[in-house]
């Protein structure tokens, strides 16, 4: 059964910064491609950033330089550093396997002003 559970979401001022993690399990991990999305409330899910196996990334044109996706291919996880945090970028935050139908549950980001 696959498994993509996130966490790190929570309240924070604008300006702020946030760790995210998406810890998997039951696929082989290090040969997929891992995905971050967002949805923000009224919003559809966007894309936020992907990093490949080999740990080439590709974000988002209006995240670059503030965001940061990485990988850790012992534990399995996936992580998004996200600093400078502006209130735009409240929304859930999912975790995607590239190519796959298999998603996390989400986890709440809201950047106060």
């Amino acid at each position: 059964q696959v498994q993509l559970v996130e966490s790190g979401g929570g309240l924070v001022q604008a300006g702020g910064s946030l760790r995210l993690s998406c810890v998997t399990s039951g696929i082989i991990f290090n040969i997929y491609a891992m995905e971050w999305y967002r949805q923000g409330p009224g919003n559809q899910r966007d894309f936020v950033a992907r990093i490949n196996n080999s740990g080439r990334t590709t974000y988002a044109d209006s995240l670059k330089g503030r965001f940061t996706i990485s990988r850790d291919n012992v534990q399995n996880t996936v992580y998004l550093q996200m600093n400078s945090l502006k209130p735009e970028d409240t929304a859930v935050y999912y975790c995607h396997v590239y190519g796959r139908t298999y998603w996390g549950q989400g986890t709440q980001v809201t950047v106060s002003s």
